[in-house]
């Protein structure tokens, strides 16, 4: 006995053909919304691993340079002041005045040059145990500061390292592991390390921590009763409209 197969033809609507060049328009624009932001984040993560290595050199640089120079610059005074004694005063007092205000001033900030020959001037260095964090401390006392803290944490506002005041610096939070990207997960009582450029280490104690909205500067006051204070700024890792204050005080 023969089956007889009944197919029962679909109508197709134009509203059914619109809905279906609707989904491949979507699905299309998905695809290449997916592949930008892959790329995307392929650059950034490229870009940011760049930084850290540059970052890394300048850290390295600035642990076998300083000594040699200072000690150059003082062999110098030394010489100034046998010719000094020897009675020819005329003028070397004030050449040796300058000398020494040089060497204070290389000692306070340090030229680096990179392997790609960009100059960067650091103050110091920052290691935080805790969360393993070990960084070169940019001069803020140049232009392009918002290229610099893209290379490492930069002095925001204050004290020098290791002086009396609050020194206030500013790092990136890239919700990673790199920059200051951890600092959010400090909790009081742990330690910061600043190492200044004359390669004296101070051990700064976290006392407090709170968030505040990116125009709030109170945190950076100076008023610190005589004792050396450090604070730490990065944004949060809600959003880039609030920061992260995270305070700490010299350890005795």
């Amino acid at each position: 006995m023969n089956q007889i197969l009944v197919h029962e033809k679909v109508y197709v609507t134009p509203a059914m053909k619109r809905k279906k060049q609707l989904f491949k328009l979507e699905f299309f624009l998905s695809v290449i919304a997916v592949m930008a932001l892959s790329t995307y984040g392929i650059c950034s993560a490229y870009d940011r691993n760049k930084s850290e290595a540059v970052s890394k050199e300048i850290l390295d640089a600035m642990e076998t340079k300083p000594k040699s120079i200072i000690m150059e610059e003082q062999a110098v005074v030394l010489i100034l002041n046998d010719t000094a004694r020897a009675g020819q005063t005329t003028n070397i007092e004030e050449i040796e005045k300058v000398i020494v205000e040089r060497e204070i001033k290389i000692e306070e900030e340090q030229k680096v040059v990179a392997k790609d020959g960009t100059v960067y001037y650091t103050i110091g260095q920052i290691y935080i145990p805790s969360i393993n964090c070990k960084y070169p401390i940019l001069s803020s006392e140049t232009e392009n500061y918002d290229t610099l803290l893209k290379i490492a944490p930069c002095k925001f506002y204050g004290a020098n390292p290791n002086e009396i005041g609050n020194f206030c610096i500013v790092g990136h939070n890239y919700k990673n592991s790199q920059f200051f990207s951890k600092v959010p997960r400090l909790e009081n009582g742990d330690i910061i390390e600043i190492t200044d450029t004359f390669g004296k280490t101070l051990q700064y104690e976290v006392y407090d921590k709170y968030i505040i909205v990116e125009t709030d500067t109170s945190c950076t006051t100076q008023l610190t009763e005589g004792r050396k204070e450090v604070t730490l700024i990065t944004c949060t890792n809600a959003n880039d409209e609030h920061r992260v204050v995270v305070k700490a005080r010299e350890k005795l």
